[in-house]
């Protein structure tokens, strides 16, 4: 292989937001971070030596995403998601969070509601808030180790607030994440297409977050939701990135895809006052998808038996913990309800006791309390001494 992602490479003293704000952000100078979504493991050689040549030139002035980057990006949808994509439907953002809220902006008005399905990824909240807008939860299904959505309830949501004429509409947008964080589901095209319908049937704009695509476990498949059909195509908002796959995060690039021209047109008057991506993030994008191919190969392999690793441990020396498998990205939802901890005591347990620095479950809103979210893209030798410290803090416990 190519990439030794067992090398263990030094992040302190980096500006490294995971690992030198782990004392600030958790009073634990000692905590071991498995926290935040970005890899300990090295960009592709290739993207080190673009940014390299880019950077030799000594004016960083303003500047704008080239040809070359479009088409990189429609020959990326194409090759790995079957999807034809045109140049003019792709809009650049500063990150995904910030590509949503303008999203969030742009198609609804204070006061209006947008649905998503906890427990989620806890910034889709903020953007929603911040946009002066109600949230509405339509939590996930928990049932034998699986999560699942609840169509049926979603339904009834919109039945609900039809009943009483002087209530108009007010759903106006439905938040997927897809792969879902943190539960890890890759959704099937039966679960998508059940899911478009209800939007479809009630006049709802689908946000799809699909960030973390292109890192699946196993046999697991990502079907790219606005390619169920095009009526679908035509209400979907789908965002995208190399950040999550390539370890770019750092570099605040991304992109969302929208094939309805007057959808694409209000989200561009939104984002007009918004960063749209920069120089470097630019190039490296183009970079990580133009010779990216092997890297992906080869970190999905490595990810693969980080996984094995992590759910065998636990399974064997830390019976008490159920981990939910992920279908998808590098992120691993854990239930410690097993333990009888209140949600802050799990986290003083996990903070002090173990010394871990990961994502409380109750973050993620309704449906996380008692879980913790760990990130399995780190050389093993770091998870294996994160599981060590979390055995002989549950041994500890239950020796009480």
């Amino acid at each position: 292989m190519e990439y030794d992602f067992d090398r263990v490479i030094e992040r302190r003293n980096t500006n490294c937001t995971k690992w030198d704000r782990v004392g600030e952000l958790f009073n634990r100078q000692d905590a071991l971070p498995l926290w935040v979504a970005d890899m300990d493991f090295p960009v592709p050689k290739a993207v080190v030596e673009a940014i390299k040549e880019r950077a030799n030139h000594p004016i960083y002035g303003y500047s704008y995403p080239p040809e070359s980057l479009y088409e990189t990006i429609v020959d990326w949808a194409r090759r790995h998601y079957g999807w034809e994509i045109r140049k003019e439907w792709i809009i650049f953002t500063g990150g995904v969070i910030e590509g949503l809220q303008s999203a969030i902006q742009a198609f609804t008005r204070p006061g209006d509601e947008v649905v998503v399905q906890p427990p989620v990824y806890y910034p889709f909240y903020r953007a929603i808030k911040h946009s002066g807008c109600q949230i509405v939860y339509n939590p996930l299904k928990l049932d034998n180790g699986r999560y699942t959505m609840d169509l049926e309830g979603l339904k009834h949501l919109f039945v609900g607030r039809q009943t009483f004429p002087i209530h108009q509409p007010r759903i106006k947008m439905l938040i997927l994440c897809s792969p879902h964080n943190p539960v890890g589901r890759v959704w099937t095209r039966d679960e998508l297409t059940r899911l478009a319908d209800i939007c479809i049937n009630n006049n709802v704009i689908l946000v799809s977050d699909e960030l973390h695509c292109d890192l699946l476990f196993h046999d697991a498949r990502h079907t790219v939701a606005a390619t169920l059909s095009e009526e679908v195509a035509q209400r979907t908002i789908t965002f995208m990135g190399a950040s999550k796959s390539f370890n770019l995060a750092g570099l605040a690039t991304s992109y969302a895809i929208i094939p309805n021209p007057e959808l694409r047109q209000r989200l561009l008057e939104v984002r007009a006052v918004r960063n749209s991506g920069n120089l470097f993030g630019w190039v490296a994008m183009e970079a990580a998808y133009r010779y990216g191919d092997d890297y992906l190969t080869e970190l999905r392999q490595y990810l693969n038996g980080n996984l094995d690793f992590f759910i065998d441990y636990i399974n064997t020396r830390i019976p008490e913990l159920r981990v939910i498998r992920p279908e998808g990205t590098y992120l691993c939802w854990v239930d410690m309800r097993g333990l009888g901890l209140e949600p802050l005591e799990l986290q003083n347990f996990i903070r002090n006791e173990a010394r871990l620095a990961l994502d409380d479950g109750f973050a993620f809103g309704p449906g996380g309390e008692g879980f913790q979210r760990f990130n399995l893209a780190c050389p093993r030798s770091i998870l294996a001494e994160a599981l060590g410290r979390l055995e002989a803090a549950v041994e500890k416990l239950l020796r009480k």
